[in-house]
């Protein structure tokens, strides 16, 4: 499956001009409220022709539930947005969420780029301020840049528990899509621990991403950095991919999207705002410089080692260039991005055996992983 970032390729002059190219969202994704009341009714007995009458108590209760949900929309909207901001840069614009009391916006990385100042506008309104760039991890896809100053009614957001987040929880995802401060978008869960990997023609960092959050809300060019939120009002992630329908001529696959979980944007964040920089990736590595090996038919067959330092995580286990990865533990390799997947589901210090190449002969060795 193929995925791309949510970011708009540069600040759209005339967002709303742009739209009628997007293909609109379905309608089946929201059950209309006369749908809903026919279900609860089916429940309370009704059917067609000579059934008994309907409970008109149960009829009664289905709209009052959905004004229920309603209001419990409305009210994470207005505790939430004010968290969510729309960043501009020169070649790019995507969306951010207010970290802390001090100014630091969380992002994701292919938001930022190479860029180091851009405008920060509030979800809510008011004038563009300054940020800039404290620092960037392509290598997970976040960021944090820090407002020079911090506009009124700004707030910092409350991050939730990733390990609490289920399939089926109702979701809003909150941006800037195409440029559209400020929107709201809803759907539910549709999976957790998702690993994508990010293409780079795209705008993408190229990062292979674990334990994403799948999410039906629908995640569009400007979404990127924003927040996915339950109905508590907890951030639970951060949209970053929408996957990508190749029958659709590269058009973005409905109802698809993925999002870092908080956890991880806690940890990455965390480390940025307190040292200015990553200093404990938790991510797994080989220690290794690759590249894809084809064969004569030009499939892909495992991973060649180009470079692997003699006190890296392969080097160590007697690895050396020339010899190609077929299998890490009892994951076949066959591209670099199935390498990186094998190892974004594990640790550093994990051991695992790597098989491989060398000439016409088959080897395994045992590595204790590295960290990224």
């Amino acid at each position: 499956m193929d995925v791309s970032p949510a970011r708009a390729p540069g600040p759209p002059r005339s967002p709303l001009s742009r739209l009628s190219g997007l293909p609109p969202l379905p309608r089946s994704a929201v059950p209309s409220l006369a749908a809903v009341v026919c279900a609860v009714g089916l429940l309370g007995g009704c059917s067609g022709g000579g059934a008994p009458a309907p409970d008109r108590s149960t009829q009664a209760a289905a709209p009052l539930a959905a004004n229920d949900l309603e209001d419990d929309y409305r009210a994470v909207i207005k505790n939430v947005l004010p968290s969510v901001v729309q960043i501009d840069a020169s070649e790019s614009l995507g969306s951010g969420v207010v970290y802390d009391d001090k100014g630091h916006i969380v992002t994701n990385a292919h938001v930022v780029g190479r860029e180091k100042t851009f405008r920060v506008s509030a979800a809510t309104g008011g004038r563009p301020v300054t940020a800039r760039l404290v620092s960037t991890y392509p290598e997970q896809d976040l960021a944090v840049i820090k407002l020079e100053s911090l506009p009124q009614g700004l707030k910092p957001a409350r991050f939730g528990d990733s390990s609490a987040v289920d399939m089926g929880q109702i979701v809003l995802a909150m941006g800037s899509p195409l440029g559209l401060s400020g929107s709201v978008t809803q759907g539910i869960v549709s999976a957790t621990g998702r690993t994508v990997s990010e293409g780079q023609n795209g705008g993408g960092t190229g990062a292979t991403l674990a334990n994403m959050v799948q999410t039906s809300a629908a995640i569009n060019p400007g979404n990127s950095g924003g927040a996915l939120v339950n109905l508590d009002g907890e951030v639970i992630g951060i949209p970053t991919l929408a996957a990508v329908d190749p029958e659709l001529g590269g058009g973005s696959a409905a109802g698809i999207g993925f999002a870092i979980p908080a956890t991880t944007v806690r940890t990455i964040a965390d480390q940025i705002v307190k040292d200015g920089k990553v200093t404990d990736s938790g991510r797994a590595a080989l220690d290794i410089t690759g590249r894809t090996v084809l064969d004569d038919a030009y499939e892909p067959t495992g991973v060649a080692v180009v470079e692997a330092p003699a006190n890296g995580a392969a080097g160590k286990a007697g690895l050396r260039p020339g010899d190609v990865i077929t299998r890490l533990g009892d994951t076949e390799i066959t591209t670099i991005t199935s390498l990186a997947e094998a190892l974004a589901a594990r640790r550093p210090g994990d051991e695992v055996v790597v098989t491989y190449e060398r000439g016409s002969e088959t080897r395994t060795a045992k590595v204790r992983l590295g960290e990224m």
